[in-house]
């Protein structure tokens, strides 16, 4: 399996409209896989209980935040996400001199879930995130399949007032704040000589190891990466393609900025292949704590023929069930060891009718035309509706308990009328 990975896009204050951040990620991964959005309640939970993660069992805390994620249906984890407090996550692939070949511990999607799970700002889930790299490693394979495609992860975080950027290798990590403008994140290590948190044993690793003579000015991606920062941002790779599209529209970036930019195939940030964009999300977080945020999921792979819906954190949220994928619980063959000897069928109802669908506008020039212009109107539809709570706030929580389900429900009414 070639390396491949996503891309991960914030913007702050003064590089956005509104005094809002602006969240975005494509998840690209196995062009086959089913991307499920699936939400979680806030619980609290007993002095010893357990979370089963994808491959591991861990200590549970007292207390989980409620979160909404965007997942392969496959693991416990998440590709990406938002917590109740605002905070969202997105993690991307990464390959340096430390080999990620290890034995089964945690995912880095598991350390997305689990940041957003326990942390209540973009800082604390730094701490969160780290602290469970050092207790448990991350390691296993990163698909249903047996081909041990493994990886090390970097994370970008947000919440109400600043991002953080994560960078691992092994336990071994950097991380920088990020307070305005906007930053975006691809396959390679970013991190370079502004580093405000990093793993106490870090630089001693790289100085032991040879990677850093201990005596010249400490570059965390030209020593822990097999490229020095010059090859990343050379022209041709999305994450410079990425960080042009972000300048373009620098002071005026809105969630139709980022929602063009992930759907932007030139760049190859919409991904296409055996390795394709298989679920999008775009949030919108005012820096008022007054206002709410608006969190959009595809749920549908390549968001170019998808729509962005929206998902409101309020009480009593409901169940997503017609973007959750069919549980096989302890029979599934991924909790099996020896694990993936079958693919039981994973798709959830929306990706079963958007499967057909994106066949006709692949096949049918002028009923795709049709097809892909009502959705979009749909979108438009939805974004304007949560233009008045992000300046208004939330007058009517009931309505926004089934905002996502009910928006599912309209484009699979679109998609009827084919």
């Amino acid at each position: 399996m070639q390396p491949s990975s996503c891309d991960t896009f914030v913007a702050l204050p003064p590089s956005t409209e509104g005094q809002r951040i602006v969240f975005g990620k494509n998840s690209d991964r196995p062009c086959e896989e089913v991307q499920e959005v699936v939400y979680f309640p806030s619980k609290y939970h007993g002095a010893e209980e357990k979370v089963e993660c994808t491959y591991m069992e861990i200590d549970q805390v007292a207390h989980t935040n409620a979160v909404v994620l965007s997942r392969p249906a496959w693991l416990w984890g998440a590709e990406m996400g938002a917590n109740e407090h605002q905070v969202c996550i997105g993690n991307e692939a990464v390959w340096g001199r430390e080999s990620a070949n290890g034995d089964e511990a945690l995912l880095g999607m598991d350390l997305v879930r689990l940041g957003l799970e326990r942390a209540d700002t973009a800082e604390k889930a730094v701490g969160v995130i780290t602290e469970l790299l050092e207790k448990y490693g991350q390691g296993g394979s990163c698909m249903e399949d047996q081909c041990d495609f493994t990886y090390h992860n970097s994370f970008l975080i947000s919440d109400r007032k600043e991002a953080w950027l994560l960078e691992t290798s092994g336990k071994y990590w950097a991380a920088e704040r990020v307070e305005g403008g906007y930053r975006n994140i691809s396959n390679q290590y970013g991190i370079t000589t502004k580093i405000d948190k990093e793993h106490p044993e870090m630089r001693e690793y790289a100085r032991s190891k040879g990677w850093w003579d201990g005596k010249s000015q400490f570059n965390f991606a030209t020593v822990y990466s097999f490229m020095t920062t010059a090859r990343i941002e050379a022209s041709g790779s999305r994450y410079c393609e990425g960080k042009k599209l972000l300048e373009k529209s620098n002071g005026h970036i809105t969630a139709e900025t980022m929602m063009d930019i992930l759907r932007d195939r030139d760049s190859g940030i919409n991904m296409e292949g055996t390795f394709m964009s298989t679920g999008s999300m775009v949030s919108v977080i005012p820096t008022n704590p007054a206002l709410p945020g608006v969190h959009y999921f595809t749920a549908t792979p390549d968001p170019e023929r998808s729509v962005f819906k929206p998902f409101v954190f309020v009480d009593y949220c409901i169940q997503l069930k017609e973007t959750t994928s069919p549980s096989y619980g302890p029979s599934d063959p991924v909790k099996k060891k020896p694990r993936f000897q079958s693919k039981p069928d994973r798709k959830h109802e929306l990706f079963v009718k958007h499967e057909v669908v994106a066949a006709i506008i692949d096949t049918h020039k002028d009923r795709g035309k049709k097809i892909t212009d009502s959705m979009r109107q749909l979108e438009k539809e939805k974004m304007t509706q949560m233009e008045k709570i992000l300046s208004s706030g939330i007058e009517q929580p009931d309505y926004l308990a089934n905002l996502f389900s009910s928006s599912v429900q309209e484009e699979m009414a679109v998609y009827s009328k084919r």
